[in-house]
């Protein structure tokens, strides 16, 4: 899974569905990254049989190894871009010359697309990549950043005191959101098990709070020619980097 929180938050939050997994004989090794750099090492190496991946890097493991998508959430992927509650900036402009705090430099909606975004407005800006979410959220509670950029799904996991301190700047377009990816090497027979099992799991009232959890509310089938090739044509290989 892409670390977008803590390895401890990770955990806490996947844990229960490799569990339900296991019960339901689809027997899974949660494997948690320290980063998002270590994670991209292991997909782009094909190691991973299922990986929980951006859009972005959905296009990238499909091209290294021919992963395809096997779900993903209806609801859309939002970028956004956050300053503080009180901060004097207000629009895109007025994020000229300053620094703004990114999870990591390949995570689609929360630093590929902004910075995308900002570099064809001719906006430069100086990035800071702070490993996840959460540490990129608070260099800007701290001051230390003046915006931050993140993903909806994962700032609404953020406590109160956090969100009521923080204002939107800047929303990207809608975009297809994070898939299941799985590996080509993976039989049909058990990808489609693993499709019914989840989808049924978000049906379920009682295990609907774990798939909520990883940001599987409504999981529906994903198609990489449909959600995800169109990435590959918005030129975002300029802005990615390697580390």
């Amino acid at each position: 899974m892409v670390p977008q929180l803590t390895p401890v938050e990770m955990y806490r939050n996947w844990q229960p569905l490799a569990e339900a997994l296991e019960r339901a004989g689809l027997p899974c090794d949660l494997i948690i990254h320290p980063t998002i750099a270590v994670f991209e090492r292991e997909f782009e190496q094909g190691q991973a049989d299922l990986a929980f991946v951006n859009p972005y890097h959905m296009v990238m493991a499909h091209r290294a190894h021919g992963y395809r998508p096997l779900l993903r959430d209806q609801r859309p992927l939002q970028g956004m871009l956050l300053v503080q509650k009180h901060s004097a900036l207000h629009s895109l402009e007025d994020l000229r010359g300053q620094r703004i705090s990114f999870p990591a430099p390949n995570a689609l909606g929360a630093s590929l697309y902004p910075r995308a975004i900002l570099s064809s407005k001719g906006i430069p800006f100086e990035a800071y990549y702070a490993g996840n979410h959460r540490n990129a959220v608070r260099q800007v509670l701290t001051g230390d950043s003046t915006a931050v950029g993140v993903v909806r799904a994962t700032y609404d996991m953020e406590p109160a005191e956090v969100t009521e301190a923080l204002r939107v700047l800047y929303t990207t377009p809608d975009i297809a959101t994070h898939p299941l990816a799985v590996h080509p090497r993976v039989p049909r027979t058990t990808q489609q098990a693993l499709m019914s099992t989840l989808q049924a799991l978000a049906r379920d009232p009682q295990t609907q709070p774990l798939m909520k959890a990883v940001q599987f509310s409504e999981p529906v089938a994903a198609d990489y020619a449909r959600d995800y090739a169109p990435l590959g044509r918005l030129g975002l290989e300029r802005f990615v980097v390697k580390q």
